[in-house]
């Protein structure tokens, strides 16, 4: 007696990883923050000499203006269908992973080896995601170590851009492995020197009085500043730079493999956005009532 066949199942598609999607309000106020904030760095190479808008006393009120921009910002993508209960969930602990790396390295020729964090995180959760995790990491961060001062929304929104950058960056699905991993090394050692120049850019125009070649002077062109800063960069930060684009480099290039799987796997089992939906015929039927009279007890 031939056993009934039963039709093979088709195969499972493979789940690809999604990455954390950002809705439009949260777009547009990430946008509107990221233009208040190229204003907010750049401003005193612009202000004129008898504005007033170049005084170094004007500069902590923009400071803490920018607070509460940024945290508008991560209210939005929170709640513009951007991250549901379990993304809030991750950028909780990858935030507070993140803010316990920083002081291993603070002080030490520059190395923070919550860079190498950011960028794969930005990268396997999109750019919404990295953007929000960069400013909600050095918020905490600050408050770990005490650096709460007029300097932390630039820093927000320094990391921010930062790890919102890795997001950017081309897809999973043409570049994966070693080449991977050389992209995410290379950005990694670009974004470090770029975040220490803007943070020197906030930080320049307050201190004045350090000499003719490396000193701000309000009210010249911008060309002029603009070469005194670049003057001021190699004097003071090139090593603190360097130190931590070397560090993000080489931690990216060694365990960067082992933390892009863990971070899709988790992904994937987080299943950011998937739709529910319901196969049909899966529902269990009811049992049928027994009949009276069929055990031979009925009249």
């Amino acid at each position: 007696m031939n056993r009934p066949t039963h039709p093979a199942r088709p195969a499972r598609p493979a789940r690809r990883t999604r990455p954390v999607r950002i809705g439009p309000r949260a777009a547009v106020a990430l946008v509107l923050v990221t233009l208040i904030g190229i204003a907010a760095f750049g401003w005193p190479l612009l202000a004129d000499r008898q504005s007033g808008l170049a005084h170094s006393q004007d500069a902590p009120w923009l400071f803490a203006a920018l607070l509460p921009l940024l945290v508008a910002v991560v209210v939005a993508t929170i709640a513009d269908s951007g991250m549901d209960a379990k993304a809030v969930a991750m950028l909780g602990v990858l935030a507070a992973v993140g803010a316990a790396l920083r002081p291993l390295g603070a002080g030490t020729a520059g190395l923070e080896p919550m860079f190498f964090l950011l960028v794969l995180s930005g990268r396997v959760l999109g750019p919404g995601f990295g953007f929000v995790l960069g400013s909600v990491t050095m918020f905490a961060s600050a408050l770990l170590t005490g650096g709460v001062g007029p300097w932390m929304p630039f820093q927000m929104l320094a990391m921010g851009w930062f790890a919102l950058g890795a997001g950017l960056l081309p897809g999973p699905e043409r570049i994966r492995g070693r080449a991977e991993l050389l992209m995410l090394a290379a950005y990694g050692c670009v974004g470090a020197f770029a975040y220490g120049t803007i943070m020197n850019l906030q930080g320049w125009v307050l201190l004045q009085g350090m000499g003719q070649g490396i000193s701000f002077h309000p009210g010249e062109p911008v060309t002029a500043n603009l070469a005194r800063f670049a003057a001021y960069c190699l004097a003071t930060s090139m090593g603190w730079d360097l130190g931590r684009a070397v560090l993000t480099v080489v931690l990216t290039l060694t365990l960067g493999a082992t933390l892009l799987k863990a971070l899709r796997r988790a992904t994937r089992r987080a299943a950011f956005d998937a739709p529910v939906s319901f196969a049909p015929g899966t529902a269990a039927e009811p049992e049928p009532a027994l009949e009276r009279g069929t055990n031979g007890s009925g009249g």
